[in-house]
């Protein structure tokens, strides 16, 4: 009975022992499988982080070009705003430039014909004095009453400021036509001493002594400069922003000082030009203002950029002065400033373009 029981009992472990060990498989089994679809998930989870990390990379990289296409945009669009107005001052300057010259030329071809005739009348008046020397008194009372001596030295003194005033004007007119050359894009061999001087020209009211503060002076180191291909209306554009500048940073910094400390230390602008490597031009601007803060001196290229009340900077100036130095002309734009010394820009551009 006792064997019996225990074979029994034998039978009963080993059918557990078989149901326990099929648990066991089924549960190794789906232990592996978990870990291959944990690994399997880890994988794919993976994947699309990769993905998500690659996808947020590229819509960064989307983002800095669309923000530079539309920067890019916006500083085309002012710049051609700009070309355009200057085109058109450019077109106006020359058709007005044309109507003054013309009554100008007429007035200064006439001065030397007027000037004879009357250094003619003079000559007859004094020969009248010579032989007839006693008159008849009413000839007597008439060279009284015109006071006719003082007429004969004015005469030629009001003919002298006559010709000195036309010849002035005509060196206007003829500063307006050069500067005026604003719409030309063809590269040209200029003189660019001549279109530093109609710059000056056009902006001599601002040079000229106020009530407020003596004359800006103007000092001229000119090198010996060959004539040097470039589009002459750009680049007279150039030096017509960096001169008004270098006016607007005088006037700024001559309203903190008083009449006197002026004269002590006078206002000045000083143009050097000369060659470089026999290859290149250097032209540089400096004013004795009072300089550009360190804080803004980076963006003084920025498109739109400015430091000036709002109506009378676009803060365009600089921003297209530096494309048609460094991209039109292949040269280089940059400046120098020290506080409470002044400001200098320095131009330097081929003598000959690369065809």
């Amino acid at each position: 009975m006792d064997n019996q029981d225990n074979s029994i009992q034998m039978q009963e472990l080993e059918k557990t022992n078989r149901i326990l060990r099929k648990k066991l498989e089924r549960c190794e089994s789906e232990r592996r499988q978990l870990e291959t679809d944990i690994c399997t998930k880890e994988f794919l989870l993976k994947k699309v982080i990769c993905e998500l990390e690659d996808s947020r990379t590229d819509l960064q990289h989307r983002g800095q070009e669309l923000e530079n296409t539309l920067d890019s945009l916006h500083q085309m669009q002012a710049q051609m705003i700009q070309s355009e107005k200057m085109s058109a001052l450019g077109q106006m300057v020359a058709g007005i430039a044309h109507e003054i010259n013309n009554p100008v030329s007429f007035i200064y071809g006439n001065i030397s014909y007027i000037s004879q005739y009357i250094h003619d009348l003079l000559r007859l008046v004094q020969l009248y004095h010579r032989y007839v020397p006693n008159p008849p008194p009413e000839i007597q009372t008439e060279r009284k009453t015109i006071d006719l001596e003082f007429l004969e030295k004015d005469a030629i003194m009001v003919l002298h400021s006559m010709n000195i005033g036309t010849e002035r004007i005509r060196e206007i007119v003829l500063s307006l036509r050069n500067f005026s050359r604003l719409d030309e894009s063809e590269f040209k061999a200029v003189d660019v001493h001549e279109g530093i001087d109609n710059t000056l020209m056009i902006l001599q009211h601002r040079l000229k002594a106020t009530d407020k503060s003596p004359v800006i002076q103007i000092i001229k180191d000119y090198g010996n400069l060959s004539h040097v291909e470039c589009c002459a209306g750009q680049i007279n554009q150039v030096f017509m922003n960096i001169l008004v500048n270098a006016l607007d940073a005088l006037e700024e910094f001559n309203a903190k000082r008083t009449y006197q400390e002026i004269r002590d230390n006078p206002s000045t602008i000083t143009i050097r030009t000369s060659v470089v490597d026999s290859q290149w031009v250097k032209i540089a601007i400096a004013d004795n203002g009072s300089g550009i803060p360190e804080s803004i001196q980076k963006k003084i290229f920025n498109p739109f950029f400015t430091t000036k009340p709002v109506g009378k900077g676009t803060g365009m100036g600089m921003a297209i002065s530096y494309q048609i130095i460094t991209e039109k002309h292949g040269g280089k734009l940059e400046f120098f400033s020290t506080l409470g010394k002044g400001t200098e820009f320095v131009v330097q551009i081929p003598i000959q373009q690369q065809v």
